[in-house]
C-alpha cells in the first residue's frame, strides 16, 4: 500500500475542533438531548487510525456500519450497529491544495456535519443504510441540503467558500 498523506498534529487538532462543533450543530439541528446523542453508536477517525479496508480514494469521508456485540453477552439481541466515520486525510488535503480559498476548519466542519447527518438518519431509521444506488444518490442530495441549512446559520470565517464548493449538490440530480 502506498504511503498516504495524513494530517499533521496541528491539522488533526483543527479537525478535532471541527468535529466537536459538528456534533453540537447536528445535535441541535435534530433537537437531540445530550443523553439521546450519547446513545448514537459512532466514532470519527482520521487516516492514521483507519484499517486498510476503510481507506478510499476520492471521497473526503465515508460511513461504515459494523455490527458490535455488547461485552459479556451472547444472545443475538445484544448485537447493535456501530458507525465509523472514516475521514480521508489524503483526499481532504489534496482538495485544499487545489482550492486555496478553502480552509481546513470550515471544510472539515462541513464534511463531518454531512457524515453525522447520515449517522443520525440511519440511527433514527430515516434512511436505510443498504439502500439502492438511486436512493443513495437522492439521500446524498438531501444530506447536502441539510448540511447547508445547518451551516447557513453559523458565522464561521471561510464557510461561504465551502458552501460555494458544494453548490453542485443542490442542483437537480440530472445536472450533476
Amino acid at each position: 500500500m502506498e504511503k498516504l498523506e495524513i494530517f499533521t498534529p496541528e491539522q488533526a487538532s483543527v479537525v478535532n475542533d471541527a468535529a466537536a462543533m459538528s456534533e453540537e450543530l447536528v445535535s441541535d439541528f435534530y433537537k437531540m438531548s445530550a443523553s439521546q446523542w450519547r446513545r448514537l453508536n459512532y466514532d470519527i477517525k482520521t487516516l492514521a487510525d483507519l484499517a486498510e479496508e476503510e481507506i478510499v480514494y476520492g471521497p473526503f469521508a465515508h460511513v461504515i456500519r459494523y455490527e458490535e456485540k455488547r461485552k459479556g453477552r451472547y444472545l443475538g439481541s445484544s448485537v447493535y450497529d456501530f458507525y465509523k466515520i472514516c475521514l480521508q486525510d489524503h483526499s481532504i488535503l489534496f482538495t485544499l491544495r487545489q482550492f486555496p480559498d478553502i480552509n481546513l476548519f470550515p471544510f472539515t466542519l462541513y464534511i463531518v456535519i454531512h457524515e453525522l447527518i447520515h449517522v443520525v438518519r440511519f440511527c433514527k431509521f430515516l434512511q436505510n443504510f443498504d439502500a439502492s444506488s438511486e436512493e443513495k444518490t437522492a439521500e446524498e442530495s438531501r444530506v447536502h441540503r441539510y448540511s447547508r441549512e445547518i451551516l447557513c446559520e453559523v458565522r464561521i470565517t471561510g464557510i461561504e467558500n465551502v458552501l460555494k464548493f458544494y453548490d453542485n449538490w443542490l442542483k437537480p440530480l440530472d445536472n450533476i
